[in-house]
């Protein structure tokens, strides 16, 4: 390894990385994966898989958090906080403008023709994520049986999000000590409950109580104030609505991205009416366009919601607050649980138990992300009057193959996409 860097060159990396991290998770943590280890060489090859391990295992975005875990072990948590704020930032202002443009200029012809555009790529997105994310987490029946109950759950009886991950949880969890051999193992002695809470407690001798009880309270609190303050200037209003929500978000969306779509689509399209199927489907595509993490699609969607619903405010300045409240409240959770979760790694990522109660929350993941893709389907291919729509369906299909055996990039798809949208929608 190199030597350890100055706070200031860090800095400077950090914010080049919000920049330039476009290509979702994948792509951004292979990006720090070759710069700083095997360029840089300022974290071990195994520190870092050690890292993305643990942070895999928090709800929220994983690249965002192996972010703000490397920062931390360069420079503590100043080098944590500039490290995951920097991750995100640029994208905050990027996606700020485009929100604004897409409320107050969605109803031009020329607008909509492009929003028409995306729908196809949305479709596409979404299905590929599906197939993605069932190869690798699908093991077995036992896992392919959760996905099939959680997409039932959610499409046919409206089960809420946080309910079906726990229950994901808690069937691996109990499955883990009833059943061993259904994961590949033949016994508990090393994944059992007593073994966690054990290991938890040894870590906290060692440690001490009083570091983590300060960090929790810093970080709750910095967590929570822009919510209170909207509550106490405001209310019950969108705003409070809209912090609750996208806390709640933030704790229980495993799974990354799509996960969070599809939680914040069951809320505020289906449960509180904010926004449309289609508004959903376009805050996607402008999140694949821009850097930063895919789950800044957050922040369109609350921008979309406060515009929309503004009070006595000025809607684009109810906009405005409702996206930076909105992106606030999702990743203030993740500096909190990295800097508070930390000194636990071994114990939290070694332990057989809780990975195979993660393992089950990830199958569940599959059946809500083919619930949202259904539900995008319908929206994209079949008009109000109820005809298929021919072009969005081989649009569809043609950029499903493209993304699935010429890994077409994301951007330049997306691009694309509402480029031919546009000119079908204006000269066909």
């Amino acid at each position: 390894m190199s030597a350890k860097p100055s706070f200031s060159e860090a800095f400077r990396y950090w914010l080049k990385l919000g920049f330039i991290s476009f290509g979702g998770p994948t792509g951004q943590i292979s990006m720090m994966h070759k710069e700083l280890v095997d360029r840089k060489q300022w974290i071990s090859d195994n520190h870092f898989l050690q890292a993305l391990n643990f942070c895999m295992l928090l709800p929220g975005p994983e690249a965002q958090q192996l972010a703000t875990y490397i920062g931390w072990l360069l420079h503590g948590t100043k080098g944590g906080a500039a490290a995951g704020a920097l991750f995100v930032l640029p994208s905050v202002f990027i996606l700020l403008g485009l929100s604004w443009l897409y409320a107050a200029m969605g109803a031009v012809p020329a607008v909509a023709a492009f929003m028409y555009g995306l729908k196809p790529a949305v479709v596409a997105i979404v299905a590929e994520a599906v197939l993605r994310i069932a190869r690798k987490s699908l093991k077995n029946w036992f896992f392919i049986v959760i996905a099939a109950v959680s997409f039932i759950g959610i499409y046919e009886l409206s089960v809420p999000f946080p309910i079906i991950v726990l229950s994901a949880a808690a069937v691996g969890f109990i499955a883990k000590q009833i059943a061993p051999r259904l994961f590949g193992g033949t016994e508990t002695t090393h994944s059992d409950a007593q073994t966690l809470i054990g290991g938890l407690a040894a870590q906290i001798r060692d440690t001490g109580w009083r570091p983590a009880v300060r960090t929790a309270a810093i970080w709750l609190a910095v967590w929570a104030a822009p919510l209170s303050a909207v509550v106490i200037w405001k209310g019950q209003s969108i705003f409070s609505r809209l912090g609750i929500l996208f806390s709640k978000a933030a704790m229980v969306t495993f799974g990354g991205a799509y996960a969070v779509l599809a939680y914040v689509g069951q809320e505020t399209v289906w449960h509180f009416g904010w926004l449309r199927p289609q508004q959903m489907m376009d805050a996607l595509a402008l999140a694949e366009t821009t850097p930063g993490p895919l789950i800044m699609v957050n922040q369109f969607v609350g921008y979309l919601a406060a515009y929309q619903n503004p009070g006595d405010l000025n809607p684009a300045t109810a906009g405005a607050i409702g996206g930076l409240l909105t992106t606030w409240v999702t990743f203030a959770p993740s500096f909190l649980m990295i800097f508070l979760l930390a000194p636990y790694i071994e114990v939290l990522r070694k332990n057989a138990l809780l990975a195979t109660a993660l393992a089950s929350v990830t199958a569940a993941i599959v059946g809500v992300v083919l619930n949202l893709g259904v539900t995008f389907t319908s929206n994209a291919l079949f008009q109000d009057a109820g005809g298929l729509d021919w072009y969005a369906l081989a649009a569809s299909i043609v950029i499903f193959v493209g993304l699935q055996r010429w890994s077409w990039p994301m951007v330049p798809v997306i691009i694309g996409s509402a480029l031919m949208g546009f000119l079908w929608k204006t000269f066909l």
